[in-house]
């Protein structure tokens, strides 16, 4: 049968009769230690790390506000509670008790249910610190973890990135393919950038996380990137007969039709993605999706979705990539985190105006 480890009672008073009668009204249930010097208090408290300490104020080699101010100055032995049990009562001297770092202050003579009831506490309250603190350490270790494993992951992953990337390039070069070779190779070579575009993405998300990513503003043409993205989910919009109308100005956005903001293109890429792919995927089939730009200072844009949205927003936009999406904006926007620069764009409004339609509004600097 396991023996039931006693929480440690450390008692100091250099008169004997005082120390036997907490040692009787504390027997039960604890293990007494005693000393009867105060120079003698702090060797014995890093030797046993008692539980708790029970501390008379008046003796003659060192008093207890003296011990209690070595007690909480060592790392040792700063969080053993204290309890200053003394025939001083006048409230300055419970006040400047206290405020050595005692938890307590009990006025002799004792009644022995106070002080078994304020020791109970006391006892209770370390045990509960003790637990929180180690579960802290715990959470703090699994954090660090999962940063070193996330971290090392992004950069392991690129590696064999650089081979998938660069062997179909030189096969490309060499011009010896056939036509279905070519088209093969091109697409091995696509979707290795389009996995290192993510672990790029993923490592910029992660800087944010921790406050560390430097935003780097740039011009970036938007006509432009969202034709790209138009051509990139064009397969998926296909196959559910979903159509994308892109306007400026209120008319059809021509080739000759530029707009600019700045910001970095690849979380521009990464948050209108997102946004379309989430339109995509809300759009009943035979749809329409429309990006409408006004190239005023700050230049808005608008992702509509047409149909009868009867859903709740929550469900139209899945929760994943209403995130990602977000973080993406997160490198754009002063108004969030004080961690992110404060240089950088507007946030994005998401709003269901109607209940036929959902509109996604995300304003940005105009570059000059």
């Amino acid at each position: 049968m396991t023996e039931t480890i006693r929480p440690a009672v450390l008692i100091v008073d250099d008169v004997p009769a005082n120390i036997r009668v907490l040692a009787e009204i504390l027997r039960e249930g604890h293990a007494i230690h005693v000393a009867t010097r105060g120079e003698a208090v702090q060797d014995m408290a890093v030797r046993l790390l008692p539980d708790i300490i029970l501390l008379d104020v008046v003796m003659p080699d060192m008093d207890g506000y003296a011990v209690c101010r070595r007690l909480k100055a060592a790392p040792a032995t700063r969080d053993i509670p204290v309890i200053f049990v003394t025939a001083r009562h006048a409230p300055e001297d419970e006040a400047f008790g206290l405020s050595l770092g005692a938890v307590d202050y009990i006025v002799k003579p004792a009644s022995p249910a106070v002080v078994r009831a304020r020791v109970k506490n006391h006892l209770e309250l370390r045990a509960v610190r003790l637990e929180l603190a180690r579960q802290n350490e715990a959470l703090k270790e699994a954090a660090k973890l999962r940063e070193d494993v996330d971290h090392i992951m992004r950069h392991d992953l690129k590696a064999p990135l650089t081979g998938i990337i660069g062997l179909p390039r030189i096969l490309l070069d060499s011009g010896e393919l056939s036509e279905s070779q070519t088209k093969l190779l091109s697409l091995v070579e696509e979707s290795g950038l389009k996995m290192l575009s993510m672990i790029n993405r993923s490592l910029d998300l992660f800087k944010m996380e921790r406050g560390t990513y430097v935003f780097s503003p740039e011009p970036v043409e938007v006509v432009s990137l969202f034709r790209r993205l138009f051509a990139e989910m064009a397969a998926t919009a296909d196959k559910r007969g979903i159509s994308f109308l892109l306007l400026s100005g209120g008319k059809p956005a021509t080739t000759a039709c530029t707009v600019d903001v700045s910001g970095e293109r690849l979380l521009l890429h990464t948050m209108f993605a997102n946004c379309l792919m989430n339109a995509l995927e809300a759009s009943p089939k035979g749809g329409q999706i429309l990006v409408v730009l006004y190239g005023t200072d700050p230049v808005t844009i608008r992702i509509i979705t047409r149909g009868p949205f009867l859903r709740p927003f929550g469900k139209i936009f899945s929760r994943n990539s209403l995130r990602r999406a977000r973080s993406a904006a997160r490198a754009l926007a002063p108004t969030l985190p004080s961690s992110l620069p404060k240089s950088m764009a507007a946030p994005s409004a998401w709003r269901l105006p109607k209940a036929d339609g959902t509109t996604v509004t995300i304003v940005l600097p105009r570059e000059t």
